[in-house]
Formats: C-alpha cells, structure tokens, sequence
C-alpha cells in the first residue's frame, strides 16, 4: 500500500511535467520504473506506454479547454505514428537491454540540446524586443514581425524563433508538403515511442515547433493529441506479449492524471522562452540518469 500511495504521489510529478510539456511522461517514467521499481528495460518500456495513455488525456481535455492545441495536426501525426508504434516495440523485444536504453538515451539527448538551442534564442530575442522602445515595437517593426509569424504558420515552414501565437498557428496550411511532414514527423513518433516506452512527444514537440513553425504552446497540447492515438497499438501488443506490470502502471497513472490537468493549465502563464529551456533541461537530465545507470548497473 505504502509503495502505491509512494508511486501516486511521483505520478503528479510526472502528471505536471507531462500536461506543461506535451510529453506522454515516457521520458521519466522508464528510468523510474529501472531505478524505483526494479523492472527490467522491455517491462519498464511496455509499463510506461501503458500509463501514458490516460495521463495523456487528462492533460489534453485542458489543452482543448484551453485552445492550446491543433487537434488536425495531431490526429495526422497520431494515426502515422500508431501504424509505426508497433514496428518499434517487435524492433525493441528483438534488441538487447543496452540496446533500449542506449537508443532512448541518444534520442532524448538530441531532442534536449535542439530544444535548448531554441530556448537560449528565444530568450535572446525576448530580451532584444524589450530593448525596443515601446513606440517602435507598436510601430512597423511589430508589424513586420507578426507579417513574418503568419507567414511561416500559414505555410507550414520553419520559424526559428517559434514566434506563432495560437491564432497564427491554428492557420498552419494543410498542403501537401506539411501534410507529408506531418506524416513523417508521426511516423518517426510512433516508431521511436514503440521502441523505448515513451508516448514521442520528446521527438514531436521540437519538429513541431521546428518544422511546422507553432509555438511551443501549441507543441505541447498538439503533442498529447499524437500521443494518445499512437501508443495504443504499442500498448495493446505489450499486453498481449505479458510485458505490462499493470498494478505498478496503474499506482502511476492515479498521481499523473490530475498532474496532467495542473500541468496544462500551468502552460498559459509561463513564457514561451522559459517552457523551452525547462522541456530541454529536463530531457537533458533524463539523459544523462539513463546513460549513468546503465553503465553503473
């Protein structure tokens, strides 16, 4: 009883990080399922994919609350990623347990410094517009700015600076090429997410916000979308192949539900710069605990 209540209670944690963040909770709840809980690399995957699945919706019935997500972009990028969800779960109950671990780690520590290098920009930029005076950001130069942020939502291209608001985003242009990109963005989501026990919302939210030029706002509500679509197939077949400790999954999922639903309603009141560095250093962290225990365990 101890260790459910003990697991509920770092589920809100988990819950928190996921609905502000636009990840499933994968990221952190498979180095605490090998660290906490003793389960081994392909268990903890399988068990992690099963609780993102309701932690994931509880954070994304706020973000539809909120408008804080692109439900057709998620849909898309969700449907790609569950047909590749279980080509990366055959691919990981065929690889070996440093293999899992060593992939997720690699992974997690590109998506950190990508994120980290857009944070560090972000808030340079943030700082260089505070520099403006007041009467020339209200000006041509605020024009020229927003001109620019709708012009790289509405044609689904890279915006570096993810300067997109909600509005702007919501014009992102469904032509074939960003359709295409979606695609590819879902299907590397699903693969990777089937691979190693995460929901992909460490891989989509950067491509998100990379490629198709939305806020890290919309990132992280349209990330829950994909997520809660893609890791059902994954999970259905790591159920059937007897990999999911159901009990441990479940004791997460009480705490990491209502997280979810604080942690996405925290997304509206921290800036954009900050939400960046905190998604990169977090991964970052993850990292660098799953590299460590490997090489020490």
């Amino acid at each position: 009883m101890l260790s459910f209540v003990a697991a509920a209670i770092v589920g809100v944690a988990i819950g928190i990080l996921s609905g502000m963040l636009g990840i499933g909770g994968g990221t952190v709840m498979v180095p605490l399922f090998r660290l906490a809980f003793g389960l081994d690399p392909l268990a903890a995957t399988a068990t992690s994919l099963f609780s993102i699945i309701p932690t994931s919706l509880a954070g994304l019935s706020k973000h539809l609350r909120n408008g804080t997500c692109i439900p057709r972009i998620g849909l898309i990028c969700g449907c790609a990623g569950a047909c590749a969800s279980p080509l990366g779960v055959l691919a990981a109950t065929h690889s070996p347990n440093w293999a899992v671990m060593g992939g997720t780690s690699l992974v997690i520590g590109y998506s950190s410094i990508t994120m980290l290098r857009r944070g560090i920009a972000a808030v340079r930029a943030e700082r260089a517009a505070a520099a403006v005076s007041p009467s020339k950001a209200a000006g041509a130069g605020a024009d020229a700015t927003a001109s620019k942020a709708v012009g790289a939502c509405a044609g689904g291209v890279k915006d570096p600076e993810g300067a997109c608001s909600s509005i702007e985003a919501a014009h992102v242009a469904m032509t074939t090429r960003t359709v295409a990109a979606m695609i590819a963005i879902g299907l590397i989501a699903g693969f990777m997410g089937g691979y190693v026990g995460v929901g992909g919302g460490f891989i989509m939210v950067p491509l998100f916000i990379s490629v198709l030029g939305i806020s890290m706002r919309e990132a992280s509500g349209t990330s829950l979308v994909a997520v809660c679509i893609l890791a059902v197939p994954g999970v259905i077949e790591q159920a059937l192949l007897g990999n999911v400790h159901v009990s441990v999954g479940l004791a997460i999922a009480v705490g990491s539900m209502p997280g979810s639903i604080l942690g996405a309603s925290l997304v509206k009141r921290i800036p954009e710069s900050a939400l960046r560095l905190l998604f990169a250093s977090f991964l970052l962290v993850v990292a660098v605990i799953l590299v460590l225990n490997e090489v020490v365990g």
